[in-house]
């Protein structure tokens, strides 16, 4: 049944941000009251998504400007449909948590994203996309740690420096044609607030350089905000780049890139949230890449691989975060026998693990396989290659390296202290696994929702040369990870990314400001030394001169002039009677002789 009413998702959410600060107590630690509030505005969204007739709602005028609220066409459907999905996941997978913040904060996030995937202007996104951007902070903050302290800092500066490039774009867009109008880009008659605003949205889509915000705040993000935090950042930016900028060669180059680049990172790092970090720059590659090639295909294949993405990185996240959650690390070299004290939490990571490589009956094959096809049929021979060998990788790192030295390692058992796991955290995990399943089966449930018919360009995942093709793909991948497994062992090592030339540049920035004020400073200080002390010194000893010869003087003075008075006056009290009556002759006399001289 659809309707034309359209409840926008994200005013379910900011209603339920309010509302949590002001629910008492006693409720809001009723583990069964807290959840099934936390699951209205989801579910909320999910009805919404699932019942609007396409069209434009909740237009609104203000300060002269039209903003539109509610654009809601194929390509909003697709992504608002996931998002209000992995939001009623993230809610279950966090039931347990009792910190009021991680649900404002969250809810905040989930709301912002919801917004930009809804806006049908540049200011109505901006206003959402720094939503967005503070309710993430925020979010990572929630970890309540030093690392994610210092973590929220750096990602909140990165993003503000993208919302200043959206902005410095769109304010010029607005000069140059009176409109925030959000529309397809052609990049023959790009401008610079085009640009601009590309530039603003690859700071979201982590583009290598402009990633290392990335890898640095997920792991670091508390174990439910790292679920919310996978699935929305990245994958809006994703959104607005497909809205806006499809075709673009440069996307088409910096996207296949990210695949291939997030994934050799990925291979060598020790954290598993790094690991999952680094594989979110090498699959939004994927998408990226696909809107820049920019065929039908390719374009249906980016909107299916965020969709299918944000289901199984929704579920690694929640499998290593279980892990953490339960043992207290997520470090590989520490881990090891944990496939018999959490057997479930191992089956459904592997369910994820095998979708994200691609492997036959998981989504990540039904999506995957089109963006790499769409490339190669669109002659693109390079950038499809390169997707391949990033897809080597991604089951080297995630499908084997992690599950093996997290569940096994050499290890016949884990000897630490396990910590169990709420049931909801299983549940969340159950229902992402059955639907990464699930569509790997039937892929028309996804297929159906996509931007462009997937019968117009006649891509079929389940035929004998992709599954062939598949098999033998993860099968040398294995090989690969057999014959270099001495190389790739986790060491607990921090691995040095863009961030060291990030941290370079503000040295040398820092220096270069430093130096010519601190030399301007030495110079003053010596001026001061030369010149003002001395000035200072002299102006004391004037000042003690006065103090000595004026105001000492007149007050001592006083002084002695009342002590002698008194010491007079002690000497002339004899107490003889005689005495006294002869000093009263003698003044009656002065004065008689003075009022006779002057009268």
């Amino acid at each position: 049944m659809e309707t034309s009413v359209f409840y926008h998702p994200s005013m379910a959410f900011l209603a339920f941000a309010l509302l949590v600060p002001f629910v008492p107590t006693q409720l809001w630690m009723n583990k069964a009251f807290r959840g099934a509030l936390a699951l209205i505005a989801p579910l909320v969204a999910l009805y919404s998504i699932f019942t609007v007739v396409p069209g434009n709602y909740g237009a609104i005028e203000y300060l002269d400007q039209s903003l539109l609220l509610g654009r809601v066409d194929a390509l909003s459907i697709v992504f608002g449909q996931v998002f209000a999905i992995i939001a009623f996941i993230g809610a279950i997978y966090g039931m347990h948590v009792e910190d009021r913040g991680h649900f404002v904060c969250g809810s905040l996030y989930v709301a912002g994203g919801f917004g930009c995937v809804f806006a049908g202007d540049l200011l109505t996104v901006f206003l959402f996309w720094e939503l967005m951007s503070i309710g993430s902070t925020f979010l990572i903050w929630q970890a309540r740690t030093k690392e994610s302290v210092g973590a929220g800092f750096r990602y909140f500066l990165y993003h503000t420096v993208g919302g200043l490039f959206l902005l410095g774009g769109l304010l010029l867009k607005y000069k140059a044609t009176g409109s925030f109008a959000f529309n397809a880009v052609d990049p023959a008659g790009a401008h610079l607030y085009d640009w601009l605003i590309l530039a603003g949205f690859c700071v979201n889509a982590a583009v290598v350089p402009l990633h290392a915000w990335l890898p640095d705040a997920y792991p670091r993000a508390s174990v439910a905000g790292a679920v919310y935090m996978c699935a929305f950042t990245t994958k809006t930016a994703v959104y607005v780049l497909a809205r806006g900028f499809a075709g673009w060669e440069v996307l088409a180059i910096a996207g296949t890139c990210m695949a291939v680049f997030g994934v050799l990172y990925a291979c060598i790092e020790n954290n598993a949230r790094r690991i999952l970090s680094y594989h979110i720059v090498s699959q939004v590659g994927y998408m990226v890449a696909g809107i820049g090639i920019g065929t039908a295909m390719t374009l249906n294949g980016a909107v299916a691989h965020a969709y299918a993405h944000i289901l199984y990185k929704g579920l690694l996240f929640m499998g290593t975060g279980a892990i953490l959650y339960s043992v207290g690390t997520a470090k590989l070299d520490k881990l090891g026998g944990l496939a018999t004290k959490l057997p479930w939490v191992m089956v459904w990571y592997m369910v994820a693990a095998l979708s994200i490589s691609g492997m036959p009956l998981f989504n990540g094959f039904i999506s995957k396989t089109m963006t790499i096809a769409g490339a190669a049929e669109h002659h693109r021979t390079i950038l499809a290659l390169c997707l391949e060998i990033a897809a080597v990788g991604t089951f080297i790192s995630v499908g084997i390296k992690l599950p093996y030295f997290a569940f096994w390692g050499g290890k016949k058992e884990y000897t630490g202290e396990i910590k169990p796991i709420p049931v909801n955290m299983y549940v969340g995990m159950a229902i992402c696994g059955l639907l990464c399943i699930a569509q790997g089966v039937y892929p028309h449930m996804l297929y159906q929702y996509l931007p462009f018919p997937v019968e117009g360009h006649h891509f079929v995942p389940w035929t004998v040369d992709k599954v062939i093709n598949s098999g033998l793909l993860l099968g040398f991948s294995g090989l690969a990870f057999y014959l270099t497994r001495e190389i790739i062992t986790p060491h607990a090592k921090l691995n040095l990314d863009f961030d060291w030339f990030y941290r370079l540049i503000g040295k040398v920035t820092m220096k270069a400001v430093c130096w010519p004020v601190s030399k301007v400073d030495d110079v003053w200080t010596e001026v001061y030394r030369t010149v003002g002390l001395r000035s200072l010194i002299g102006m004391g000893d004037g000042t003690s001169w006065f103090d000595k010869k004026g105001i000492d003087t007149v007050v001592d003075g006083s002084a002695y002039t009342v002590r002698n008075i008194g010491r007079l006056g002690a000497k002339a009290q004899t107490a003889n009677l005689q005495d006294y009556l002869a000093w009263a002759a003698v003044l009656g006399l002065g004065i008689f002789a003075l009022v006779w001289y002057f009268g």
